[in-house]
C-alpha cells in the first residue's frame, strides 16, 4: 500500500494483508541499500498470525518517493512519523543493521510509539572502512560488492539458498543496484556517523530481543552481545554459521527467533 509521511509518498508492504490498526502492529525496517523485499517470508507470517505489518521502503529507497534521509535520528523520526501515518498506536520493530539502529533511536526518541524491539545484525558503533565509503560515494560497482560479500555468510559462497535455483549475492547486488545515486552513501555514512546507540540502549524500558549472526564480519556476535549488554534485560539470540544477511541467509531460524 501507499502512505503519505511527512508529505512524501511512500510504499509499504502490508505481507499480504490489508493493514488493521486494531491488531498489533509490526514494523519492519530494512538495512542500508535495501528495501521492504528483505523481509519477505517474515511480514508474511506475523501479518497471517494475528498482527498487522508495516514494512516500508525507507525515503529514497524502492518504491519510496525521495530524497533520502541522511542520519539515523531522521530516520527514527520518520519511523514515529509512519506509524502515526498508518493510524496505529505503537509498534514493534523489527530493524537489521541500519534498521536496527533506527528502531533503537525511534525507541528513545519516541517510547510512546514503540511495545518491543527486534535488533537484527546489530551493535553500537557500525563504523564502515573508507574504500566502502568511497566506493558508494562514488557509485561504483565496487560498492555493491563489498557490501554482498561482507554481508553474506560463507555459506553463500556456496549456493546457499534455500529456494533452488536463487544466488543470494546475485539478489542482493540486484536490490542495491536498484537504488537511486547517492542512497547507498548517505545510509553507510549515516550508520557510520551514529554515536548515541549505548546512551539510546540505557533509555530502553520495552522487551528488546537482539539477533546476531555467528559469523557475521560487518557487526561481529561480540560488538552485538556489547550492545545487549546495554540494554535492561534484553535476550540475545546467536544464529549458528549466519553472516549479516540473516533474514536470506537463516529465515527459518529467524523466524523463529523472531516468533519467540
Amino acid at each position: 500500500m501507499k502512505l503519505s509521511v511527512n508529505g512524501a509518498e511512500v510504499f509499504v508492504a502490508t505481507g499480504g494483508r490489508e493493514f488493521d490498526k486494531s491488531l498489533p502492529s509490526v514494523v519492519f525496517i530494512h538495512g542500508a541499500g535495501f528495501d521492504h523485499s528483505s523481509w519477505a517470508l517474515h511480514t508474511r507470517w506475523f501479518s497471517h498470525h494475528g498482527f498487522s505489518v508495516l514494512a516500508p521502503d525507507l525515503p529514497g529507497h524502492g518504491r519510496s518517493a525521495g530524497p533520502s534521509l541522511s542520519s539515523i535520528a531522521e530516520m527514527a523520526d520518520w519511523t514515529s512519523a509512519l506509524i502515526s501515518a498508518a493510524g496505529a498506536a505503537k509498534a514493534h520493530l523489527i530493524g537489521h543493521s541500519m534498521g536496527s539502529l533506527i528502531s533503537l533511536e525511534a525507541a528513545a526518541r519516541h517510547p510512546d510509539k514503540v511495545s518491543a524491539l527486534s535488533l537484527i545484525g546489530t551493535a553500537a558503533t557500525m563504523t564502515v572502512g573508507p574504500d566502502l565509503l568511497k566506493a558508494a560515494e562514488a557509485n561504483e560497482q565496487d560498492a555493491l560488492d563489498m557490501v554482498s560479500i561482507w554481508g553474506l555468510g560463507f555459506k553463500a559462497e556456496l549456493g546457499g539458498s534455500l529456494a533452488p535455483g536463487l544466488w543470494m549475492h546475485g539478489g542482493a547486488q540486484a536490490v542495491l543496484k536498484h537504488c537511486e545515486p547517492g542512497v547507498l552513501f548517505k545510509d553507510l555514512s549515516a550508520c557510520n556517523s551514529y554515536a548515541n546507540a549505548l546512551a539510546a540502549a540505557a533509555t530502553v524500558k520495552v522487551p528488546t530481543t537482539l539477533i546476531l549472526g555467528e559469523r557475521d564480519m560487518m557487526t561481529p556476535a561480540k560488538a552485538g552481545k556489547a550492545l545487549a549488554a546495554a540494554i535492561p534485560h534484553a535476550k540475545t539470540v546467536v544464529v549458528p554459521g549466519a553472516g549479516h544477511m540473516i533474514m536470506a541467509e537463516r529465515p527459518d531460524e529467524l523466524l523463529a527467533a523472531l516468533r519467540a
